[in-house]
């Protein structure tokens, strides 16, 4: 295949920096891409949360539009954007290495810290993920809705709407801000998103079956692949979008898959957590696994009354 293969991406720094990062592995296996920005609804609309937009597709509806088409080959997301059912006609056919997934507090501030309750701390995220897992562990601390890309959210810091940023490491890592980062939050309190620190490429089933392999040899990071179908089974059993505040991760021990993760009640007065272990080449059946043991201790009541709260 000689054809230029079409990168379609989101047109904000981090989504660049991720369209970059596949056209560089392209590159590396010999293959010629060129990227095309599309703009998408959760770009458009920053003065509304994304749980009151609507989760489903915020940001990948205008690409998947591309990809139905032919515009362009393969969509570049970060994964913890996708939502857990993709339409029938598509599929996620690679899973970049990932990267550090903690969450961090970033501040021009030094000496902040989410432990120090004597500290009168106000937070800016727009996840409610994160919001409802401060109001578990850490109740003392407020936080204010803030949404935009990366330099939009830290200029709204400076200006005085919040102290620091609750963010994902990768995305300050890729954008150059680690200098900035006041603490690393710890893993077993703040699980992330699920597929938090991968890149996700997304493609129409009637891709082209020679030019599709040719883009997974490339991209793809068998270890992370199988961390990310875990976690995204357990999501796509509880039906989460970007608007429920479940989390997951999957990590490689000693050869074999380990799955935590759980969901939090909104005003974080209940948090259900499990663990899994089992075998990597079954990642999905480990995410169902899951899924079946949080709902089951009470997920399904939380789900409920998060999905009655949010309708």
């Amino acid at each position: 295949m000689s054809r230029k293969i079409k990168i379609g991406t989101r047109g904000s720094k981090l989504a660049l920096w991720q369209a970059y990062h596949v056209e560089e592995l392209l590159k590396k296996a010999g293959l010629e891409s060129e990227i095309v920005i599309i703009d998408t609804k959760g770009d458009q609309i920053l003065d509304v949360s994304i749980s009151k937009i609507g989760s489903k597709g915020v940001f990948t509806q205008e690409l998947e539009d591309q990809l139905l088409d032919g515009r362009i080959d393969i969509a570049v997301h970060s994964a913890k954007d996708m939502q857990s059912n993709l339409a029938e006609e598509f599929e996620l056919i690679a899973f970049t290495e990932r990267e550090k997934e903690n969450d961090i507090l970033l501040s021009k501030q030094k000496g902040i810290s989410i432990k120090n309750t004597t500290q009168s701390l106000v937070l800016g995220t727009s996840s409610t993920r994160r919001v409802a897992t401060l109001k578990h562990f850490y109740p003392h601390v407020k936080t204010v809705d803030v949404r935009g890309n990366l330099q939009t959210r830290i200029r709204k810091m400076e200006e005085g709407l919040c102290d620091a940023l609750l963010l994902a490491y990768a995305g300050v890592h890729r954008m150059g801000y680690e200098e900035m980062i006041a603490e690393y939050l710890d893993l077993e309190e703040f699980t992330p998103a699920v597929g938090q620190g991968s890149v996700a490429i997304e493609a129409s089933k009637a891709l082209n079956s020679e030019l599709k392999e040719q883009i997974i040899k490339a991209c793809n990071h068998p270890e992370t692949e199988a961390r990310l179908r875990a976690e995204r089974a357990y999501l796509r059993v509880l039906e989460g979008g970007c608007s429920i505040p479940v989390f997951a991760l999957a990590n490689w021990e000693k050869g074999k898959l380990t799955l935590k993760g759980g969901i939090v009640s909104l005003d974080g007065k209940k948090r259900i957590s499990f663990e899994v272990l089992g075998d990597g080449s079954q990642p999905e059946a480990l995410g169902n696994e899951l899924a079946e043991k949080v709902l089951a201790a009470g997920g399904k009541e939380i789900l409920d009354q998060i999905k009655k709260a949010q309708s």
